[in-house]
């Protein structure tokens, strides 16, 4: 890439990141009062500063040069009040102004979190946990920093400039001069170190969000970490990337260890130009020693603004590259969308059916799912069989939108999935998916986690039909009883089957079980199909089963074969059994320990 296209492309993010600094301070809005209060606190505080030097200029051309006790102990008691209004109003300034950030913090962490959760599979497929994990606590701490710290800072900053800039010309316009000759030098330095360290805070956040990531992947999978024996590969990689954020660090600690003992090389070379020039006034008698304290405290009080906004500008740089990471996640767009004509569901039948459907991944070349095309009446119980990858969890993904196809229809009682609102249709389905997942908190919570309002006696009646009653009244606690992050704790087998019960309790007409019970014993899961079957019977409902042992399959009405994204055949267990080489192959493969009985059975 050319300088020129380099200098282009790094003008653009900064245009980006200015634009996203501008927007975050639009939610401060509603926090006006606030920000109004802290600005005036500010303002005050600093017009208190301001009149300090006047102070001390009054104490010696009037008080210590006539000798007048009387003078130096009013100037006094008035500097004394001044600090303490001061105190009082950078007190005001910082208190209104935080309660106000954190006001912001809390919206942004919301809007975050609630476009997390609201965006389709296919987003947080392409996403890395510990990437929005930073982007809702780091950058947003960098924003809120931002607008309760950098911003009060930087207005503060530029009035006291200002403020000391008349001051010091009203005074003596030559000395003002002279103060303003290093400008130029002090205004470049850093110039150039913003130019240098702005590309690296945003190099530090990836390197963060990284780090962050490889923390919860080991934390997530700490029991495989250690059943493999790979703490040291673990604590390699953590190291390499811990490795890299220290090294970018230390670049720009570098960049700060350089620049601002030149700052305060120009600033000491401006102090003593000051002191010469207006030493010779004084002698000269064109200024009072009063006069020359008060302008070199001006000068002070002017460099404390100037190397403010070196601080504050490496930090506000930080902050644009945070707020652009905070509002990408917020201005994401989810693949699967909600018409805006969208209508509530009716309760259903069960009917559902796949018109043509195509369908692929995110970012894959490759259809997962090609010209899907199958019927399923209300009541119907439907096995789903496949060599892994085939494409069996896609097609039970599309019928509660998860995903949407690119081509073709998911019908529910002739309703275009598309065109129904999504509450209502995930209302209507209930769910048991391949990975389990357990909420911190009670059996009980976990259990009517899609139906809170849940009486005892549902809760009861839905834990038995998923035959895990027995297991939870054996527990010291019963339903009451706490279970870690994740259901640590329980056995696999006692997870799915409080996570069955979960599915049961909304009574749905359709349902659909991603492979579980495949970490049940053969006997659980046997009472746990005959349960579901006498569910299913007496509510008439519609089930889909992604099969993975042949209880699940010989008592399907319907069996979907698929393999390589298509259907390929689909009937009974007898009829494909007798009709397809396939089924038989995958029979043998993947339903090889269940066989024998059934075989035994057949030959008898």
């Amino acid at each position: 890439m050319s300088d020129r296209s380099t200098e282009h492309s790094r003008r653009e993010r900064s245009k980006t990141n200015a634009r996203a600094l501008t927007r975050a301070l639009r939610y401060l809005k509603p926090q006006w009062p606030l920000m109004a209060g802290a600005l005036a606190g500010l303002l005050l505080g600093n017009l208190a500063a301001l009149l300090v030097p006047q102070g001390l200029r009054l104490i010696i051309d009037q008080g210590i040069a006539p000798q007048r006790l009387d003078v130096i102990a009013a100037a006094g008691a008035g500097l004394v009040g001044i600090a303490t209004l001061k105190g009082l109003f950078n007190f005001l300034q910082s208190y209104l102004a935080e309660a106000a950030s954190q006001n912001v913090a809390y919206e942004l962490r919301n809007l975050i979190f609630n476009k997390i959760t609201t965006l389709s599979f296919s987003y947080h497929d392409q996403q890395q946990t510990g990437q929005l994990m930073t982007r809702v606590t780091s950058d947003v701490e960098l924003v809120r920093q931002f607008i309760g710290q950098a911003v009060p800072q930087l207005i503060g900053s530029f009035v006291v400039l200002v403020g000391a800039l008349i001051f010091l010309f009203s005074m003596n316009a030559l000395l003002a001069a002279v103060t303003l000759v290093v400008t130029p030098l002090f205004l470049g330095l850093l110039g150039f170190f913003l130019a240098r360290v702005r590309p690296l805070f945003s190099l530090t956040q990836q390197k963060l969000a990284e780090l962050n990531t490889v923390l919860q992947e080991n934390l997530a999978g700490i029991r495989v970490v250690r059943a493999f024996a790979r703490e040291p590969h673990e604590l390699e990689r953590y190291t390499k990337v811990n490795h890299a954020l220290r090294d970018i660090s230390i670049t720009i600690n570098r960049q700060f260890a350089i620049t601002f003992p030149l700052l305060f090389f120009v600033v000491n070379m401006a102090t003593l130009m000051v002191t010469l020039v207006g030493g010779l006034l004084v002698i000269r008698a064109t200024l009072t020693v009063g006069e020359l304290v008060a302008f070199a405290n001006y000068l002070a009080v002017l460099i404390q603004p100037l190397f403010a906004f070196g601080f504050l500008s490496a930090f506000v740089a930080r902050a644009s590259v945070s707020a652009e990471r905070v509002f990408e996640v917020i201005d994401a767009e989810s693949e699967v969308k909600q018409k805006p004509d969208a209508i509530p569901l009716p309760p259903i039948k069960g009917d559902v059916s796949f018109r043509n459907v195509y369908f692929k991944f995110a970012g894959s070349d490759r259809w997962a799912l090609e010209d899907v095309s199958f019927d399923v009446p209300a009541g119907s119980k439907v096995a789903i069989v496949g060599r892994t990858g085939s494409g069996k969890s896609s097609i039970i993904n599309l019928i509660p939108r998860f995903y949407d196809p690119q081509r073709g229809q998911v019908l529910i009682d002739g309703h275009d999935v598309k065109d129904v609102t999504l509450d209502s249709l995930r209302g209507s389905i209930g769910i048991v998916l391949q990975d389990t997942v357990l909420f911190s908190g009670t059996i009980r919570d976990n259990i009517a986690y899609g139906k809170p309002d849940a009486t005892m006696e549902e809760i009861v009646e839905a834990a038995k039909a998923a035959q895990a009653h027995d297991f939870i009244t054996a527990l010291p606690d019963g339903y009451n009883t706490v279970i870690g992050e994740r259901g640590v704790g329980l056995s696999g087998g006692q997870k799915q089957r409080i996570a069955i019960a979960r599915a049961l309790l909304l009574q749905p007409r359709l349902i659909i079980l991603d492979d579980s019970t495949s970490a049940v014993d053969a006997e659980t899961e046997y009472q746990i199909q005959q349960a579901l079957q006498a569910m299913l019977t007496r509510c008439n409902c519609t089930s889909f089963v992604v099969a993975q042992r042949l209880s699940s399959v010989r008592n399907a009405d319907l069996i979907l074969l698929v393999d390589d994204g298509r259907i390929v055949a689909q009937g009974t267990h007898e009829e494909l059994l007798r009709d397809n080489a396939l089924y038989g192959e995958i029979l043998d493969t993947q339903f090889a320990p269940d066989l024998a009985p059934y075989e035994e059975a057949l030959a008898a």
